[in-house]
């Protein structure tokens, strides 16, 4: 019996991309195929030259239809067979493969905001609710909003085989956070845009969507990020490595800053857990910091670093591949 594939892809859209998907039932026994796409529909060609290609590379059961059926992640690339320009899993298993001794593991911490109809889920119709303090991995039906639909999300990426390593409530009402990896890099990318488009198609199912907006409520409320945190095989096993991974970083923060997500000025102001996006600094246990040390590293002397730079709408593909960039390959 034929099953059915989910083609999944990002598209064109700037300044952040979005997540496009559409079905293809291929024959039993059969691998899913390369396939195409109207490019000028999703702002990725012109409409005299609309054909775009869509190449699987990571592929995973569907936790949605069940049975035999495909979620099937794609780069997009052209005609001719190489990676369209807004492909950046292309450049990132690039970087991926010329770091391969540095055997570079990647876990993310995932933000996001629920919204029912045009306010966060949790807020009142009219102002605002209690200032954020107890929201924070609450309980209770006062404090925690869209936990139904955190829950189904988590069901659905294990039955998928993504490795999600937990989820918890967030700062402010409605925002939640969930965690992929520890992987290492493209496939941390992979399994999180999986996790994205598992989210939204989940919540259609509750009439309820997910922003990535990285400030989604201006005011006295925390912003949404993708912590980042990441090692190598001699930052697990020594701490100085750590120290110099953090000093590397410093090199080009203006360059990280400028692909960590549309409206990162916003989000990173120096308040609400954030450094400045004009400065660049780190810490042992400080998230006012850019880059956290966990204090548990210091204790081990070995372990891994956080860059909390990331807004929660940057492309994991591009934040794995400036880190393995500027650590490994920058003088």
């Amino acid at each position: 019996m034929p099953y059915k594939a989910e083609y999944i892809w990002i598209d064109g859209t700037v300044p952040t991309p979005k997540l496009r998907s559409k079905t293809k039932v291929v024959e039993d026994g059969e691998k899913p195929p390369i396939w195409g796409f109207d490019g000028s529909s999703t702002n990725q060609a012109p409409g005299e030259r609309s054909d775009c290609v869509l190449q699987p590379v990571y592929v995973v059961p569907d936790p949605l239809r069940g049975g035999d059926n495909k979620l099937v992640l794609c780069e997009v690339m052209l005609i001719d067979m190489t990676p369209h320009p807004t492909n950046t899993r292309a450049l990132c298993r690039e970087i991926a493969d010329k770091v391969k001794g540095e055997e570079y593991w990647f876990g993310l911490e995932q933000e996001y905001t629920f919204f029912s109809g045009a306010r966060p889920l949790g807020f009142p119709d009219g102002g605002f609710p209690a200032p954020q303090g107890g929201y924070y991995c609450g309980v209770g039906a006062d404090e925690v909003f869209g936990r139904p639909v955190v829950e189904a999300h988590l069901d659905a990426c294990l039955a998928a085989g993504l490795t999600i390593s937990g989820i918890n409530a967030e700062v402010m009402p409605g925002q939640w956070e969930f965690q992929v990896g520890p992987l290492p890099a493209p496939q941390v990318g992979d399994e999180l845009w999986l996790a994205r488009w598992l989210l939204y198609r989940v919540g259609e199912e509750f009439k309820i969507s997910a922003t990535l907006d990285p400030k989604p409520v201006r005011g006295d409320w925390n912003g949404a990020g993708m912590h980042t945190n990441f090692s190598t095989s001699k930052m697990r096993s020594e701490f100085q490595a750590n120290v110099d991974a953090a000093e590397q970083l410093k090199k080009r923060h203006d360059i990280h800053i400028a692909n960590y997500g549309f409206g990162i000025e916003d989000r990173l102001t120096g308040l609400h857990e954030t450094a400045s996006y004009r400065d660049f600094s780190y810490g042992v246990s400080d998230r006012g910091a850019s880059v956290r040390i966990p204090w548990q590293v210091e204790v081990d002397r070995k372990g891994y670093i956080e860059d909390r730079r990331p807004c929660a709408n940057a492309d994991p593909y591009v934040v794995s591949r400036l880190i393995m960039e500027t650590v490994s390959l920058v003088p």
